[in-house]
């Protein structure tokens, strides 16, 4: 599947400059629900800038952090979580602060990620991998999900975190953090152009012969 994918569309390296602190991206997951990534991004960036620390950010009052939030999907529950997770943190921690999980195992510190309200299986997934932590640890979107229940690899109705139980073990044990980064936004440019919730173009699909959903529906045609 990885090979059929980088035939598609080419390689996705991520450099070292733009690898981030777990706590930016604890806080870009946490504001970024149905919002594209660039855009998440900016608005993390610009959080940071504007308060000069995240737990500045924790004290703003939640109008304010609602209007600063609002290129994002839903600024009024972006601000809510990303309080209440804040909060949370630095209860728990006395300071943002999760230099901890380094001393962690990878699942165990995605179930201690868990633990602060907004935080699920993909944020925690993405908390570990997609930042200097550079764990292995699949990050599943909706797109990612989708694709594999279509596939058959995971059960139909699975959730996030069932999805993760079971295709954690089918991921290549050669593969470091980079390869678990780069094969999840690979799956997610398939679940964009080809693989999409409606009107799927599997017959024109990368993945085809992989897949028994699509085989099924060309098949019908």
């Amino acid at each position: 599947m990885q090979a059929l994918l980088v035939q598609r569309f080419g390689r996705i390296e991520r450099a070292a400059v733009e690898w981030r602190r777990p706590e930016w991206v604890l806080v870009q997951g946490v504001i970024g629900a149905r919002t594209k990534s660039e855009i998440s991004n900016a608005a993390t960036d610009q959080l940071l800038k504007r308060y000069g620390s995240w737990e500045a950010v924790a004290d703003a009052p939640l109008e304010e952090l609602q209007n600063e939030l609002s290129t994002q999907t839903y600024p009024n529950i972006a601000a809510e979580r990303l309080k209440d997770s804040l909060a949370r943190l630095i209860e728990l921690r006395g300071a943002v602060d999760l230099s901890h999980l380094t001393e962690m195992e990878t699942l165990e510190a995605m179930r201690w990620l868990e633990r602060l309200p907004g935080v699920g299986r993909k944020i925690a997934a993405g908390v570990m991998n997609a930042s200097t932590l550079d764990r292995r640890a699949i990050v599943l979107d909706g797109h990612h999900r989708r694709i594999l229940q279509r596939m058959g690899l995971v059960p139909p109705k699975a959730s996030t975190d069932r999805a993760f139980e079971a295709i954690m073990p089918a991921m290549p044990d050669e593969w470091d953090g980079g390869d678990f980064d780069e094969h999840h936004l690979l799956m997610k440019k398939l679940g964009q152009t080809f693989c999409r919730p409606a009107a799927p173009k599997c017959s024109n699909c990368l993945a085809l012969s992989l897949c028994s959903t699509g085989l099924g529906h060309v098949g019908e045609r």
